[in-house]
């Protein structure tokens, strides 16, 4: 395995037989993660891993070779923010210690579980981390088309002017995010953020609500913030899965090159639909990519030998997990690809104005 860092202490880690078809698919995985990426500002990993470890990739397998391609878009993704001043580079600065400690911890998790009990435990591990995760974010968005924007925004502020009233001990003034708010919640924010980085792929889905909604930073500087973090949560993760043996190159290469093509997709589709659509095409996204991770608990529990089910049974699991994931994915998509071929023909019949 040429390109390949070596497993520890002669522990043989499982690089998948890369055929053809396995490695379009991953260069799907990539087109629709960058596409949900560039048009939602998030999404990607709750395709890429899932999806890899439908492909029969080991969990921690997908986990390093996605946070490590992650690490790249982050700094494409940070510099554009960067130019904008949407990066509190005080704040990242500060948060970096929590993001690296959250990484280590989540890699330390990962790898004793992979390890000590196997495949199919990391496998149950990651899936689990993934279905907590993937339905409370469900709910929120649900909540959030349901009731509006304005409730929702309001409710934020009020739980993050509480938490700013709380005068513990450093209290720090960060300029461009315009708060003032005790050190240890964004050293929290940051642990959480990095520890969800190293477990799933990715962290910014929790990291971005978390600065809006518990510190009371704006949407803009979140997100810039949130990016310029992921070049060290991208990078500390790549190294420390990647040490171990755990990241795959020509899965990262597979990824990248599907992701940069969507990626632009997804960013002309931002000027031309609706939020409330891109929206629902976020939740289907999740909630699919969630059902899929559910459906895929018993073939886990299975293999480890906790519950009895045919190995038929096992495979159609499989098979139904995939096409949740894919299904809901496309459907987002093709929602997507729709609006901006309807803008464009809304745009061909529009009268020239008349000059009388």
């Amino acid at each position: 395995m040429g390109g390949f860092v070596p497993p520890p202490s002669g522990f043989e880690v499982e690089f998948i037989d890369l055929t053809l078809g396995k490695a379009l698919a991953v260069a799907l995985l990539g087109f629709i993660g960058g596409t949900l990426s560039g048009f939602l500002g998030s999404g990607g990993a709750f395709i890429m891993t899932p999806g890899m470890m439908n492909l029969g990739v080991p969990g921690i397998l997908a986990v390093g070779s996605n946070i490590t391609h992650k690490f790249g878009k982050a700094i494409v993704g940070s510099r554009s923010h960067g130019e904008l001043g949407h990066v509190d580079k005080k704040l990242a600065i500060m948060m970096v210690i929590g993001l690296l400690a959250g990484v280590q911890a989540a890699v330390k998790v990962n790898s004793h579980i992979f390890e000590s009990m196997g495949k199919a435990a990391s496998n149950l591990y990651i899936s689990a981390i993934f279905i907590i995760v993937l339905t409370a974010i469900t709910i929120v968005i649900i909540r959030d088309l349901r009731r509006g924007e304005k409730e929702t925004k309001s409710g934020s502020s009020e739980l993050a002017k509480k938490i700013q009233s709380i005068k513990l001990p450093p209290m720090v003034h960060f300029d461009v995010a315009r708060i003032t708010v005790s050190l240890w919640f964004p050293l929290i924010v940051a642990f959480a953020t990095g520890y969800l980085a190293g477990t799933i792929g990715v962290g910014g889905f929790i990291g971005v609500p978390a600065m809006i909604y518990l510190l009371g930073i704006s949407t803009r500087v979140a997100a810039g913030t949130e990016l310029f973090l992921a070049i060290f949560s991208g990078a500390w993760g790549a190294i420390n899965y990647a040490l171990r043996g755990y990241v795959d190159l020509r899965l990262v290469v597979l990824l990248y090159l599907g992701s940069l093509i969507g990626v632009q997709i997804g960013a002309i589709a931002t000027e031309i639909v609706e939020q409330r659509v891109a929206k629902m095409a976020l939740v289907t996204v999740i909630a699919t990519s969630d059902l899929g991770r559910v459906v895929m608990i018993p073939e886990y529990l299975r293999r480890m030998g906790y519950i009895s089910l045919s190995e038929g049974t096992g495979h159609v699991l499989s098979l139904v997990s995939m096409a949740l994931l894919f299904g809901g994915a496309l459907l987002a998509i093709g929602v997507i690809f729709k609006k901006v071929r309807d803008a464009a023909a809304v745009n061909k019949k529009a009268p020239t104005p008349s000059h009388h």
